[in-house]
This record gives structure tokens, C-alpha cells and sequence, in this order.
């Protein structure tokens, strides 16, 4: 169990980088408190630029989608409330951090989480030698199976929870960890994977 809440965020966006330009198509941000997801915000979003078809075919995100979806002035407000000052989470966290802070000052506005985990570090720290740590591959490997089609927000970030919650199973049942704080995931995020087991034995023995 996580003692604090923690947002699981996951954007589709037209490209890897909001410095050469790309933008966001879609958002899911899905709170976990204690064992499970209790809040979702979800929605595609409307940057006023034309959609890669390469995009549309990794995600079926279409330009009519988004021409007819809410502003991303109306929806990164929304999102930077929904997030309030809880730990932020996503899978190769740098990603989504960078399209989030991008968009943000671009409206004039910072989010204020406190924190930000990456549940792809994690995972590379807690189950070592997996053949992959890609979402979908992690995902069949822990036996957790997605809800939707990935490569849309709302099943990715889904299947990262799920990563997550799959995580605080884990170190409870190996480590004895009954309530597991935030900052025990930043700090395991920061260290090499072969010193994980070490440092947990120590923290939690």
C-alpha cells in the first residue's frame, strides 16, 4: 500500500520533443490511493496542429479527434488541478514531464506535484533481467494485461499503475514494506539495480 496518493500520468503526443515542436493529442491521469485507482482524468486534446499519420497509425488518435476535442488551454489547467500537489508517475518519466512542464508555460502556469517517479526505473530496479521494460512487454511479463488499445492515454497509463501497484505487492511480500512512501520510490529510482536489494534488506530488516 502507498501511503500518499500518486497520479499515474501518460500522454500521446505527434513526436518525441515539445522543443522541435511536437505537441500533446491525448492525456490520462489516474490517481492510485492505497491499492487501487480511485479517480481518472481523461480526455484528447486540441493543440491546433495536424496530426502525423504515422501517429494515427501507432494510435488511432485521428485529426478529427482532436480538431473536435477540448482546448489544451481548458484541458492542462484541469490537468495541473486534478495532479494538485500529489507525487507524479508515468513510464520513462522524462517524457511526459518534459511534454507537461512544455505545455504548462506555455499557458503561463506550473504544476506542483512534489515528487516525480519513473515506474520504467522502477521496474528495471525490482525485477532485473527482464527480456524488455517497454510497457507492453513489462506488462505480459508481470501477468498484467491491458484494458484497452495500447498507445492510447487512458490503457497506458492504466497498465503503469498497474506496474506500480505490482511494485508495492512486491516489496511488501520480499520485504516486508506495509506502507510505502513516495520518497522510498524516488530513492529507489536514483540507485543501480544491484544495489537495490541491499539498501531494502537494510531500510526494512
Amino acid at each position: 500500500m502507498y501511503s500518499q496518493p500518486i497520479v499515474m500520468l501518460d500522454f500521446e503526443t505527434t513526436g518525441l520533443s515539445p522543443a522541435s515542436g511536437d505537441r500533446i493529442t491525448e492525456v490520462a491521469a489516474l490517481r492510485i490511493r492505497d491499492g487501487d485507482i480511485v479517480e481518472r482524468y481523461v480526455s484528447l486534446v486540441n493543440c491546433h496542429v495536424r496530426i502525423p499519420a504515422f501517429i494515427t497509425q501507432l494510435t488511432g488518435i485521428t485529426q478529427r479527434m482532436v480538431d473536435d476535442a477540448p482546448c489544451v488551454s481548458q484541458v492542462i489547467p484541469e490537468l495541473i488541478d486534478f495532479i494538485g500537489s500529489d507525487t507524479l508517475a508515468a513510464h520513462n518519466a522524462s517524457f511526459d514531464e518534459k511534454f507537461l512542464n512544455s505545455e504548462s508555460l506555455a499557458l503561463g502556469m506550473r504544476p506542483r506535484y512534489r515528487r516525480m517517479v519513473c515506474s520504467l526505473k522502477l521496474s528495471r530496479r525490482l525485477f532485473p533481467g527482464l527480456p524488455s521494460y517497454k510497457l507492453g512487454m513489462l506488462s505480459s511479463a508481470l501477468g498484467i494485461r491491458f484494458s484497452g488499445q495500447a498507445h492510447r492515454a487512458e490503457a497506458d497509463a492504466e497498465a503503469s499503475a498497474r506496474v506500480l501497484l505490482h511494485a508495492a505487492d512486491y516489496l511488501g511480500q520480499t520485504y516486508g514494506v506495509e506502507r510505502i512512501d513516495p520518497e522510498l520510490l524516488e530513492r529507489l529510482n536514483a540507485l543501480s539495480a544491484a544495489r537495490v536489494p541491499h539498501f531494502l534488506r537494510q531500510a526494512f530488516s
